[in-house]
């Protein structure tokens, strides 16, 4: 089973030179600065990872989307390779990996702490995030978003590209899944060909249902992302509320 699957964002992305950037298939074009919270995570100009702006000073985004190179975030981008009068590129100043990440697939989280505050505007908001003891029933709709390839082999897109995904019961992603699944902090989507979903390069990108962001892009099939075999994986963010806000207000008694 090893072998059906990877991270979404290339492997960790060892040569940034040919990194793909976060991708939806199918799907459709979203309205220009319709979802202010997106962030593009990048290095030396070139997007590597999704994020999402949870305060002014913070993103949040997946463990394993950590490189050893400088990082920036741009903020209130619809197409990342122009420059928009609405974007704002902030340095990275500390990432917080979760403590338990070890280079798999649990505790796959992370805060970008910003070496400035986003100034926010129409172009630039933060998102709420679900309640620590809320739940995602299954079969509801929910939203993915990101940059970059339409699918495997496919150009990558330069403006922002959304799509719907199901949430699925979490007994049939464990079914599939087997050991690499974990319904305490995982929770996964219905995959659909003519809707498409994440694909590879969608890592730490937000799932959000309800308006709040209730998922981080985790990890699909290998090879073909579309599989509706598979569902998509995504790290739960409810669970890690606790840790969430103990480090957010760290941060602040720091400064």
């Amino acid at each position: 089973m090893i072998q059906t699957y990877c991270f979404i964002h290339m492997f960790l992305l060892v040569s940034v030179t040919g990194a793909a950037g976060s991708s939806i298939v199918a799907g459709k074009v979203a309205k220009p600065h319709s979802r202010p919270y997106m962030a593009s995570l990048q290095i030396n100009g070139q997007h590597s990872c999704g994020g999402t702006l949870i305060r002014e000073d913070f993103v949040m985004t997946a463990a394993h989307c950590k490189y050893s190179q400088k990082m920036e975030v741009v903020l209130g981008a619809h197409n990342i390779n122009v420059t928009e009068n609405t974007q704002q590129r902030i340095a990275v100043a500390t990432f917080y990996q979760h403590p338990k990440f070890m280079e798999q697939f649990d505790y796959d989280i992370m805060l970008l702490k910003l070496k400035k505050p986003a100034k926010l505007n129409k172009y630039v908001k933060t998102i709420g995030r679900p309640n620590k003891n809320g739940k995602t029933p299954a079969n509801i709709n929910c939203a993915v978003a990101g940059w970059g390839q339409t699918g495997n082999e496919k150009p990558t897109s330069d403006v922002l590209r959304e799509t719907m995904e199901k949430i699925q019961f979490s007994f049939e992603c464990k079914k599939i899944w087997d050991i690499h699944f974990n319904s305490d902090h995982m929770m996964c989507t219905k995959t659909d060909r003519k809707k498409g979903g994440v694909c590879q390069g969608d890592s730490g990108g937000p799932l959000i249902c309800n308006r709040k962001v209730q998922g981080i892009t985790a990890y699909t099939k290998k090879g073909d992302c579309s599989d509706p075999k598979y569902p998509h994986v995504f790290t739960k963010v409810n669970y890690f509320s606790s840790w969430i806000n103990r480090v957010m207000n760290a941060s602040v008694n720091v400064a």
